[in-house]
């Protein structure tokens, strides 16, 4: 039976502690607020106790349940009714107070059993790049006869507003899956962050949820510099000659401007593709002779921006360009060296580098 799953949406990321998460808790306010900041303190703590795993099954050692502000009004307000009935010796007033009373305490054990029992289970997350917002996608089964409503994710600590959660129900012994949006705040790779998963039905007099660690962890890219600048020029091979200038469109020696005659077999045709998409007439043909004398590489040194990071996003830009070429690229840092390649997997090798240097 195919998932009812509600809209996802951004939530921001919540990582283990880092050396400049005192920083982050003075612009969470938490500096000026000593209550607020112990309870911090004791919330990192208490999550470091959970267990890492990416599935969970949910029972009564790990879900929580506790009145609502709503669920709260209507004990004042049952209390009302009883002291009034009592006081003016009401008989309807006696049905009503509890029978009020009665669905209240059938809601709870509703509210409870609906969350108590599922299965969830992370999927493994695709690597993105820094500054767009990625999805986790989480499975929930259920081997129950009734379906389940109204169950929500999102992650801890970020689920304050309706827009933050991520809704979905479950059917009877069957599973849904909801996409729980997360956006990371720095490349390389980080921890899944702890998640939450909530439900309030049926009357929303009561709130039942559980607390999910995830082991898995998501690769995050550097972000692209946008507009991405022209390649580098390319490198006399160690056995060629000649200058390392480029031709006409300022791009890597081994592509040249399309011109007319061009055997088709040399017309790059990703770059062709993208150009009919877009409307221009950008085609560029592979220079066989260029590419036989010359090689690219991405350097770091290549970059001339003083920021680190900034360099890290040109040689970004520049894996991804060089890639919808087709053309071959080396990279070079620091500590790495891959040799120059073509593909898919090169691309994700580059990007990995990028990501965890």
């Amino acid at each position: 039976m195919p998932p009812k799953s509600g809209a996802s949406a951004a939530a921001a990321d919540l990582l283990a502690p880092t050396p400049s998460a005192r920083g982050a808790a003075a612009s969470h306010g938490f500096g000026l607020n000593p209550l607020a900041l112990a309870r911090a303190r004791f919330q990192r703590w208490w999550e470091a106790r959970l267990p890492l795993s990416d599935t969970l099954v949910l029972t009564q050692r790990n879900v929580y349940i506790l009145p609502t502000g709503a669920g709260w009004m209507l004990a004042l307000t049952l209390l009302v009714l009883l002291i009034a009935s009592i006081n003016f010796q009401l008989n309807l007033g006696y049905l009503l107070t509890f029978l009020l009373a009665g669905s209240a305490v059938v809601g709870m054990h509703v509210c409870h059993a609906t969350l108590r029992g599922i299965t969830l289970h992370l999927k493994a997350p695709e690597p993105h790049f820094l500054g767009g917002s990625t999805a986790f996608e989480v499975q929930l089964f259920s081997d129950r006869r009734t379906p389940r409503h109204a169950i929500a994710l999102s992650v801890h600590g970020h689920g304050k507003a309706s827009h933050d959660w991520a809704l979905t129900d479950v059917p009877a012994q069957g599973s849904a899956s909801v996409q729980v949006a997360f956006r990371p705040q720095r490349r390389g790779l980080h921890r899944v962050p702890t998640l939450m998963a909530e439900t309030r039905f049926p009357l929303g007099t009561f709130r039942v949820w559980s607390y999910w660690r995830p082991a898995a962890q998501v690769l995050v890219y550097p972000a692209p510099e946008a507009p991405a600048p022209p390649l580098p020029p390319g490198e006399p091979r160690a056995s060629g000659t000649g200058s390392a200038s480029t031709q006409g469109i300022g791009e890597f020696d081994g592509v040249r401007a399309y011109r007319r005659g061009d055997p088709l077999k040399l017309v790059v045709w990703k770059k062709a593709a993208k150009s009919l998409a877009t409307g221009t007439d950008d085609l560029v043909s592979r220079d066989t002779q260029q590419s036989q004398r010359h090689e690219l590489w991405l350097d770091l040194a290549h970059a001339a921006l003083p920021d680190h990071e900034a360099r890290i996003s040109r040689l970004t830009a520049w894996v991804l360009q060089a890639d919808r070429l087709g053309i071959d690229y080396g990279l070079r840092l620091p500590a790495l060296e891959l040799p120059p390649d073509t593909g898919a997997a090169h691309r994700q090798r580059c990007l990995e580098a990028l990501a965890l240097c």
